[in-house]
This record gives structure tokens, C-alpha cells and sequence, in this order.
């Protein structure tokens, strides 16, 4: 790794500054295990952090990212489903008490797919494949923007997809049982790169406002 100077010096930026101020919190991590009380499910967008975001320290966030910030349904046959094996160690191992589904703003898979609608490229494998859980917002979203330059269609593609992404949610049963029960909540977010600001998901109207 030494080859590559940006986390070498990184980590010795953490290893100076960063780690003896934490230090106890760090021991006392690695003793007790992790206990967050929120997931957070955000996209692979090297712009987007979460723990950044929301001033998170070592062991506050349990963090699933993928590109799209996207949840898949509940699909128990098939081989290698990583964000669904997260929600489950999340919900059933470390019981968080909150799911957070945070999309952005700017989002290069959702704009990719809304791309791939008219020029039907050649599959791009595993991409494509995995952007196909888009479709299940895709009419909403090209409703709600119908008329509209490309740029208010993907930002109405990313509300669309935390929308749908919560709806997926509910597929599981193991997620369903304890939203039923109160054991657990799910909320979603939209985060805007250029200017900082956090919007939420109002779950009776379906719509982004202004975090007060």
C-alpha cells in the first residue's frame, strides 16, 4: 500500500491527530463490539459520506453503501445479496432502531440509467443489472418531471428510488414484523453535494423538505 501516498499519509494523519484523541473510545470499541442504534444505506459516491454528514464518530453509524443507495426487495433464493445481508445483521444482530435510506443529489447511477433509456447500450454486466431496481420508480419519477430538462428528471429518479427503496424495505419479514411493533423506524433523506443541505422524507406526503 505504500504506493499509494493519499492513504498512507491518511492514515498517518488519523494515527497523529485522530486516534489519541479517540483512543479510550477506540479501546472500549474493540472490547464491547459495536452497538449503533441507526443504519444508514447511502451511495458509493466518493462525495457522499455519511459519518461525514452527520459528525458521526467510531461505532455511532452502522453503514451500508452501494451505487444508487438502492434496497432491493426481499429475494430469499440466489447466491450473493451483500445490502440485504447487511439489513439483516443490522436488524436481527445488532437491533439498530432506525434504517436510514439517504439518496443525493447529482448521482451518476441514476443518471447513468436514465442515459442507458434512450441509447440502449451494450449490458454493462453487474451495472446494469443492479440499476434494473429502477424501473420500479422510474414511471413516478418521469411523471412527476414530465416536460422537464434532464437534470429535474434525475432529481426526480433519486426522490423516486428513496421512496421505492422504503417500500422494499417493508418486504422484509423480519423488517416488517418489527416496523409493526414499533421496535423499528425507517426514514429517508436527500443529500444536495453543492450547497450542503440535508432535505427528509415527510412519510404522509411522500415528499423532501428542508431538515428544521
Amino acid at each position: 500500500m505504500r504506493d499509494v501516498p493519499e492513504l498512507v499519509d491518511g492514515y498517518r494523519r488519523f494515527l497523529a491527530i485522530r486516534y489519541p484523541q479517540e483512543a479510550a473510545l477506540y479501546r472500549s470499541l474493540a472490547q464491547a463490539g459495536q452497538a449503533p442504534k441507526t443504519m444508514v444505506i447511502a451511495c458509493c459516491d466518493s462525495r457522499v459520506d455519511p459519518a461525514a454528514i452527520f459528525s458521526a464518530g467510531p461505532g455511532q453509524l452502522f453503514i451500508v453503501r452501494n451505487v444508487a443507495n438502492l434496497v432491493p426487495p426481499f429475494e430469499p433464493h440466489g447466491d450473493y445479496h451483500g445490502t440485504s445481508a447487511a439489513l439483516e445483521f443490522a436488524v436481527t444482530g445488532l437491533e439498530v432502531d432506525t434504517i436510514l435510506v439517504m439518496g443525493h443529489a447529482r448521482c451518476g447511477g441514476v443518471r447513468a440509467f436514465l442515459d442507458g433509456l434512450d441509447q440502449r447500450p451494450a449490458k454493462r454486466g453487474f451495472i446494469d443489472s443492479w440499476l434494473s431496481l429502477l424501473n420500479a420508480a422510474r414511471t413516478e419519477a418521469l411523471r412527476d418531471a414530465a416536460g422537464g430538462p434532464i437534470e429535474k428528471q434525475q432529481q426526480a429518479l433519486e426522490h423516486a428510488s428513496v421512496r421505492h427503496s422504503i417500500e422494499n424495505l417493508w418486504t422484509f419479514p423480519f423488517i416488517k414484523e418489527r416496523l409493526n411493533d414499533g421496535r423499528l423506524r425507517v426514514r429517508g433523506a436527500y443529500f444536495d453535494i453543492a450547497n450542503g443541505k440535508l432535505l427528509t422524507l415527510d412519510p404522509a406526503s411522500g415528499r423532501f423538505g428542508p431538515l428544521d
